[in-house]
């Protein structure tokens, strides 16, 4: 039995914690507030700021890991060198979880050290700089906390009057203590994709067959699994990820986005763990979901294949009002649906557009995509959180 110290312990973390029970793993769930999804079923739990590093390495300390597992971005990862200094393994990497947890470092070692293909972007400190920024990559742009996730401080530039407003966003959006920001030329593209991927230990590397999306907001609102794509492109998009998941070491499931366009695949983003338009796994449309990859990549766990069994999709479920005692109206509805499941993940508040539960559907390998698609969408409209 290893112990694993999972720092983050929201929706996809749950997930993760739950894979680690069924295969006899110990983990001590860690957030900065009680009761977080992945604590209510983790052997143990700890409330700390994670952004503090003295208190982190207080719980490092104290457990004494055999994988420290980050979930999210707002850590203080500069510590995660020193870790792997005195013997402890994180995951993917010291190097993996610095780089992708803040979009500077990701983007520049994708785009100037590895060159791959991406958006034209330039870098923001202020209001001011912003401006200048936006004249130099022109508009529409889209800005971006360098950290922040679920697309929380992200917005669209189409004006000169949408500056002041877009920096003002990205500051209470921003997750951690940086106030900077990317902004990114707006890639004129077909669809985007998620490609995740498994990097493993003593054996090679392997892919998921892709996934598409659509967000609203910068945060997804479904996804679907295959998305359809052409061959070349997929070639193409497996290259950049083995590129810049082996420039960045270690063993783990990463989600990569990509755009493409007509002129290609554009690199976008990395997060080294699973991602959440990755939940459309949870349908059983691979042999393993995402967050048992996670694990047996993690443990060291050879995986010999990953196999595409049914098309499946996810919508999420979204709290519209705030609350501190959320319930949910409609599950009776959905719960007797064939080809149905669903997931609540029992956040303890709920706030506007905070995603409180997911919706999966599913068919046979010759079914219509779109349309497992269109009622994963209408079956999560029927439930409310109130």
């Amino acid at each position: 039995m290893a112990k694993i110290l999972l720092l983050g312990s929201g929706e996809l973390g749950k997930e993760f914690v739950i894979a680690a029970q069924r295969l006899g793993q110990y983990v001590i769930a860690v957030d900065s507030y009680a009761n977080a999804p992945a604590m209510q079923v983790a052997h143990e739990f700890a409330v700390i700021n994670m952004l503090d590093g003295e208190a982190l390495d207080a719980l490092v300390a104290k457990h004494q890991p055999d994988y420290i597992v980050p979930e999210i971005e707002a850590i203080r990862t500069e510590r995660f060198y020193e870790y792997e200094k005195q013997g402890y393994t994180v995951i993917p990497s010291a190097k993996a979880a610095n780089y992708t947890m803040n979009r500077k470092a990701i983007r520049d070692l994708a785009a100037k050290e590895l060159g791959l293909k991406t958006a034209n972007y330039r870098y923001a400190t202020s209001a001011a700089g912003l401006k200048e920024a936006v004249a130099l990559v022109g508009m529409p742009c889209v800005v971006k906390p360098l950290m922040s996730s679920s697309g929380k401080g992200q917005s669209t530039i189409k004006t000169e009057a949408d500056i002041h407003k877009a920096w003002t966003y990205s500051q209470e959006g921003s997750r951690g203590d940086v106030a900077e920001v990317i902004v990114e030329e707006f890639v004129h593209f077909n669809y985007e994709i998620t490609l995740l991927t498994v990097t493993q230990r003593d054996a090679s590397t392997l892919f998921c067959p892709p996934i598409g999306h659509r967000q609203e907001r910068g945060d997804y609102q479904e996804s679907w699994q295959p998305a359809a794509m052409h061959d070349a492109h997929l070639k193409e998009a497996q290259e950049m990820a083995d590129k810049v998941t082996a420039a960045l070491g270690g063993a783990g499931l990463w989600g990569v986005e990509f755009f493409v366009g007509d002129d290609g695949v554009y690199f976008s983003e990395l997060s080294p763990r699973p991602h959440d338009t990755g939940m459309v796994t949870l349908a059983h449309t691979q042999n393993f979901n995402e967050f048992e990859l996670h694990l047996r990549a993690v443990l060291g766990f050879k995986i010999s294949e990953i196999t595409l069994e049914r098309v499946g999709a996810s919508a999420v479920i979204l709290a519209s009002e705030t609350s501190n005692n959320p319930t949910f109206e409609g599950i009776e509805a959905i719960a007797s649906e064939k080809q149905c499941d669903f997931r609540l993940f029992g956040k303890p508040s709920s706030r506007p557009y905070r995603r409180m539960g997911v919706v999966v559907t599913y068919n046979t390998l010759n079914a219509s995509v779109e349309e497992v698609t269109a009622r994963a969408k209408e079956l999560a409209k029927k439930v409310k959180v109130v």
